[in-house]
């Protein structure tokens, strides 16, 4: 049985606190700021598979059976399954969920089809129509283009849009922000990548090295780990939009096929 004896500050440091995490990777018993126990998470589930990439996935309930694409279809890039270069990012994405798993894979691309959609305009198009942001624009080439980017591919790899652009691809697709300040963001905020298995092909390269079921204490520093990342994103988004709140198109000008002058 895990053992936690702790003092802490809700929200704020952990200020002394002894754990045997449950599934005993290590004691710790000094002083700790809520980064140092993420740190502590992060560093105690990555892995190496030598050519292979190391990959992420959190689950909220576990993964039943064979790896399959088979989130559902309003996720950033369709159907699939969802994997992260960066640990942080799926702790991040299921800390709020009861009994959230994460697992430590990797991904052999050998022989596989990729395509990479690099930080631009693509990516935050391909992800509006994946989200039905796009549905009004049915039937024009627009539409088209990105209806069928992907076909004929094994994987799609793109930056996430994650706990800390969320709000900024919200207010791009909303009409609030342009294309040129949604860009600037994407940008500076340096995000991690995804790796979207969307064939069955694909699936079948992934090797799960090991699941990672996650305490209260490493929930509740994770959680507050997202709720300072996504403010970070939101204060940094709101210099850049400033700073181009004239410059480029909105979203549903480019919807209509409308050009930068």
């Amino acid at each position: 049985m895990a053992a936690l004896l702790l003092l802490l500050t809700v929200g704020k440091v952990v200020k002394q606190f002894q754990i045997l995490w449950p599934n005993n990777r290590f004691i710790i018993s000094q002083k700790k700021t809520n980064t140092d126990i993420c740190n502590y998470i992060i560093d105690s589930i990555k892995v190496s598979d030598g050519s292979n990439i190391a990959l992420y996935h959190g689950s909220r309930e576990g993964i039943k059976g064979k790896v399959a694409p088979c989130s559902h279809n309003k996720c950033d890039f369709g159907k699939g399954f969802y994997m992260g270069t960066d640990p942080l990012q799926p702790l991040t994405l299921v800390c709020n969920e009861e009994k959230p798993i994460i697992y430590s894979l990797s991904l052999d691309t050998k022989g596989l089809k990729i395509i990479e959609i690099d930080v631009g305009i693509d990516w935050a198009m391909l992800i509006a129509f994946y989200r039905g942001y796009m549905d009004e624009a049915k039937g024009t080439d627009l539409y088209e283009k990105y209806a069928h980017l992907a076909d004929g591919y094994d994987v799609i790899v793109g930056y996430i849009a994650n706990d800390r652009m969320y709000q900024v691809l919200t207010d791009f697709f909303e009409k609030r922000i342009t294309d040129t300040a949604l860009i600037g963001c994407l940008s500076a905020l340096k995000l991690g990548k995804q790796f979207v298995a969307i064939s069955e092909n694909a699936c079948k390269r992934i090797k799960l090295f090991e699941e990672h079921h996650l305490s209260k204490l490493e929930l509740l520093c994770l959680r507050d780990k997202s709720i300072e990342r996504r403010n970070q994103g939101i204060s940094l988004a709101e210099e850049i939009v400033l700073k181009h709140r004239r410059d480029g198109l909105f979203f549903d000008e480019i919807l209509r096929g409308e050009k930068n002058e």
